[in-house]
């Protein structure tokens, strides 16, 4: 058909080898639960900001500059990223896309993360730690979605790049990246057992 796809909004995801996955997803697990058992003030604003789970984001956000663990996940990121920077063909002007932040997200049962963009930031993206059957996956929004007016439904089964929202699933090992003004959400966790994940941000300022 005479279409084309202007103005597309990508997102990067990929996956590590399971022998490699494994030995680092089993470090990254017990120091995010040692960071709950020892993050007062972490616990203290999830209380009241994220009710049910537990985020560093607030308290110990660049755990990349503290852990070897998670400098030796940076360090895994930072090929990806590079990646994802040249699919998009941004103009860097020699500069370096650098993480600036890196935080720990656990969601228990009937956790949700609300709908959210990251300001300031240029890439953005999660990395999935530990995942247990059937819990929520990451759900993002057509930036467009506001422009729609009187644009009828899509098709139950209409085609990925023609929905409305896309919700990919959580699969221990695997990473997503996405531009950080595209909104995204973790709907309601329905699944027992706890979800781990780690977000993080790349910024070229």
């Amino acid at each position: 058909m005479p279409l084309r796809s202007l103005f597309a909004t990508q997102i990067y995801t990929a996956r590590l080898g399971p022998a490699r996955a494994a030995a680092l997803n089993g470090q990254l697990q017990r120091e995010s639960l040692q960071l709950r058992r020892d993050d007062r003030a972490g616990r203290a604003w999830s209380r009241h900001n994220y009710p049910g789970g537990y985020t560093s984001y607030n308290s110990l956000c660049q755990l990349q500059r503290i852990s070897p663990s998670f400098a030796r996940l940076e360090r895994v990121l930072d090929r990806h990223v590079t990646r994802f920077a040249r699919a998009l063909e941004l103009d860097l002007r020699g500069r370096k896309l650098a993480m600036t932040d890196c935080w720990v997200n656990i969601m228990q049962r009937q956790v949700v993360h609300g709908l959210h963009l990251h300001p300031l930031a240029t890439i953005s993206g999660t990395y999935y730690v530990r995942t247990p059957p059937g819990c929520a996956g990451l759900k993002f929004e057509d930036p467009r979605l506001e422009r729609y007016m009187a644009a009828p439904p899509r098709k139950a089964r209409a085609r990925m790049p023609n929905r409305a929202w896309v919700t990919l699933p959580a699969i221990a090992g695997q990473l997503v990246l996405f531009e950080s003004w595209l909104r995204h959400e973790v709907p309601l966790n329905p699944a027992p057992g706890e979800r781990v994940s780690v977000s993080f941000n790349y910024s070229w300022f």
